[in-house]
């Protein structure tokens, strides 16, 4: 990374984003690598007291309450984490004149518009995850630090990676062990695999200094529904020599999955700005699984 060394305090850092943040951390760059055991995000007043004993110039906010279905009925802790902890990084901060990249997620919207969405559309969510999200970006968005271009929400989609629990790992497993898996066909957006979505973050902090956007969207490129993925899962894991043979993908309806929170139907991120903004291109989605799938193979 050119310019000045730089000190980053990256929470979530045991994480499935985490790991690939720490893997990919460029040259200059003094990390300051926390997960669960370092850094409780519940702990509002731990997050100001570290922010003001290490005095970074980055805070990197990978670290997430990210158990949708379970939120519902853990609102308190979802919104302690995902809303309390932001907040509370801003405020420290805005004290120390560091900078803050939050990692937000299209689940901030209620996906009914059927196209997708710009950085600047009204949040709807759904659910107490989105909700809690969606309250961590309004904090940040009224903090201080906004005037000052010093913080930046990137919103991004359907993470997963070679490493964690994620919806790529757990279909790849069912492939190998069933006959038939039934999976969601009426929800689209798209995945982003971790590498490409840590590679944007770097970039973003790289960039910084030139100016960017307040809010930015970052995912892999094209659509997909989870059926879509899982079919894909499937054929590459078995080109690859992951899987013997891939199971059949039924395709189903949401109604036919019934799960304690409600998912948007719809939640393509418009990254077309993002992507100039930090002149990366994307990969496809398919592209990006096939080398997250790769560095699986023995």
């Amino acid at each position: 990374m050119s310019g000045p060394p730089l000190t980053v305090l990256l929470t979530g850092a045991g994480g499935q984003l985490g790991q690939e943040l720490v893997a990919q951390c460029p040259a200059g760059v003094t990390l300051i690598a926390t997960g669960r055991s370092e850094l409780d995000l519940a702990d509002a007043q731990a997050c100001r007291q570290l922010v003001l004993e290490r005095r970074p110039d980055w805070v990197l906010n990978a670290g997430a309450y990210t158990a949708v279905d379970r939120a519902e009925s853990e609102p308190e802790l979802a919104e302690a984490v995902n809303a309390g902890a932001p907040q509370a990084l801003a405020a420290a901060l805005a004290g120390t004149g560091g900078r803050l990249l939050h990692l937000s997620t299209d689940f901030v919207f209620d996906g009914r518009q059927g196209s997708p969405y710009a950085t600047d559309q009204l949040r709807s969510p759904l659910g107490v995850y989105g909700a809690s999200k969606a309250a961590g970006e309004e904090a940040l968005l009224a903090s201080s630090l906004l005037a000052d271009g010093r913080v930046h929400v990137l919103r991004t989609s359907w993470v997963y990676g070679p490493v964690g629990r994620n919806f790529c790992l757990t279909m790849l497993r069912l492939h190998g062990e069933k006959e038939e898996i039934g999976v969601v066909a009426d929800q689209v957006g798209c995945p982003t695999a971790t590498p490409t979505l840590a590679a944007a973050c770097w970039r973003l902090i790289e960039r910084a200094e030139v100016g960017l956007p307040d809010i930015l969207h970052w995912s892999d490129a094209g659509a997909a529904s989870w059926y879509d993925f899982a079919v894909a899962i499937g054929e590459l894991g078995v080109e690859l020599g992951l899987l013997q043979r891939q199971a059949r993908v039924k395709p189903i309806t949401t109604a036919d999955y019934p799960t304690p929170a409600r998912r948007p139907s719809y939640s393509l991120l418009d990254c077309t700005a993002s992507r100039t903004a930090l002149g990366l291109e994307p990969l496809h989605w398919r592209e990006a699984l096939r080398q997250v799938l790769g560095r699986l193979v023995p």
